[in-house]
């Protein structure tokens, strides 16, 4: 089920008012009914997948149970092997067995030997990505001793399927989420109020923003051959804004239905674009899985402990998995090696973490500097986002050889010529955006205690409703995140 739907229109005031209405007085009960809402939310795409999340529930728990009980190292040991392997396995075979299968035919090719295998018609579960690294995170933690494992399979059942962040995060950690289901939730109308307000910025920056941009850059990445410069590089940096105002935007949405039933999830995304370096703008984008990783690879692996050899090679690894984390395709590995390069200088110079604040906290505008170091920071993000859009590796190197060919510079007519009335809603759209998320970057997101007068606030509301309804594409176009 999408978002950004009649269908979940529909489903989110059911399941609200059975919650807070008939079942409010009963714990269990509201935890049973967000497990039978989220499996029904999950199903609504394909019922058939529904019993790869209570195969993972099942092994998790139980295993948990297990590591929790015994004394010997090396029954827990074989415990924690057993969850990550069978988490890893189901991961690994419908996401990478085609693409390890391919690669493979292609290197015998390569030696002049050809072998005689298929691919398999795989589909790939939706969201398969998230909720196996939530729910291995959880044995990691009971092994560690950083976690009490719980014996409530219901609660835990819900923090595995909890429907707001299932198919595309936030990545939740057991020691956030899963005590929140243990305890009685009161409904407090501030609470409701910020979420619906979470939820309305969500919708704007999907279906308007992302949804909009996405049809001149499928035009633009689809036949990016036959296009100047100036177009590809128009196209390139629609994408950067397409796939942040849709990744954000449903992580946004997420948060702010988790805030309708009393629950509070970690933000993913601390405006990105506004980042001065690449370290910071890793500290702000798809935080859930860049922390996941920092906690459960790089420091395990040493972090930034150790020689510069050590240094260099944790932060390769650490990018290329979560290249690899998102797709099986060269594309991702290559956008993940691109961020390691870009990375790389600034650990070993020690100044990867120069920039903890937020920019220009103290004043409107940022300086000249700050300036220059947001935008060369972009710059090299919408770079590194031509490997992540492509369809294959050798497209994203033609795509940028393209891009660095002498500009034609275009007028406004000729972009209009080419990609029609869309050119005329979306780039107004996209400044009016920018300058929307400047003024709010100190807060949590977008309309985050908007503190105008009340009719005012309404107004503000209202408007983004109506650009919404206006501007918006509803068409039932999937999250494209949806895909990991």
């Amino acid at each position: 089920m999408l978002f950004n739907t009649i269908d979940f229109a529909v489903f989110l005031p059911v399941v609200f008012i059975l919650y807070w209405f008939v079942f409010n007085k009963n714990l269990k009960l509201q935890n049973f009914l967000i497990v039978a809402s989220s499996y029904f939310f999950y199903g609504w795409w394909d019922w058939k997948f529904l019993g790869l999340i209570a195969f993972s529930s099942i092994i998790d728990f139980s295993t948990s149970l297990y590591i929790s009980s015994t004394q010997s190292k090396k029954k827990k040991k074989a415990a924690l092997f057993i969850s990550i392997f069978t988490n890893i396995g189901i991961l690994a075979f419908f996401k990478y067995f085609n693409f390890f299968l391919d690669n493979l035919n292609t290197a015998f090719a390569f030696f002049g030997q050809n072998i005689s295998s298929d691919s398999l018609s795989i589909v790939l579960p939706v969201g398969i990505s998230f909720y196996t690294f939530q729910t291995l995170s959880y044995t990691i933690d009971v092994y560690r001793n950083d976690l009490i494992p719980t014996k409530d399979f219901i609660a835990f059942s819900a923090f595995v399927s909890f429907f707001p962040q299932l198919v595309a995060g936030p990545i939740e950690r057991a020691k956030n989420l899963l005590p929140q289901f243990y305890k009685s939730r009161n409904f407090v109308y501030s609470n409701a109020v910020d979420g619906l307000r979470q939820i309305l910025w969500g919708l704007f920056k999907k279906v308007v923003i992302a949804d909009n941009a996405a049809v001149i850059v499928n035009d633009v990445f689809g036949n990016y051959s036959s296009y100047s410069s100036s177009l590809l590089i128009i196209g390139a940096v629609l994408f950067a804004f397409q796939i942040y105002g849709d990744f954000s935007g449903y992580s946004d949405i997420a948060i702010g239905t988790s805030k309708l039933f009393g629950f509070t999830l970690m933000t993913n995304f601390n405006f990105p674009y506004f980042s001065r370096d690449i370290a910071e703008f890793w500290r702000r984008w798809h935080i859930s899985l860049s922390t996941w990783f920092r906690d459960y690879l790089y420091i395990p692996l040493g972090g930034s402990k150790g020689g510069h050899f050590q240094k260099i090679k944790n932060t390769f690894i650490i990018f290329l998995v979560s290249g690899f984390w998102h797709g099986a395709n060269w594309t991702f590995i290559f956008w993940g090696l691109f961020n390691a390069i870009l990375f790389l200088p600034l650990m070993l110079l020690k100044s990867n973490r120069l920039n903890m604040d937020v920019v220009a906290y103290k004043s409107f505008f940022p300086s000249v500097k700050e300036f220059l170091q947001m935008l060369l920071t972009f710059f090299l993000t919408t770079l590194a986002w031509v490997f992540f859009r492509s369809d294959t590796i050798g497209d994203s190197f033609k795509y940028l050889a393209n891009i660095f060919k002498p500009v034609k510079i275009l007028a406004s007519s000729d972009i209009f010529l080419y990609f029609g009335k869309h050119s005329k809603i979306i780039f107004p759209l996209v400044i009016v955006f920018i300058i929307i998320e400047w003024m709010f970057r100190k807060k949590d997101f977008v309309l985050d205690g908007l503190n105008l007068k009340y009719k005012l606030n309404w107004a503000v509301y209202i408007f983004i409703v109506f650009v919404i309804i206006y501007s918006g594409k509803f068409n039932q176009t999937e999250f494209i995140y949806f895909q990991f």
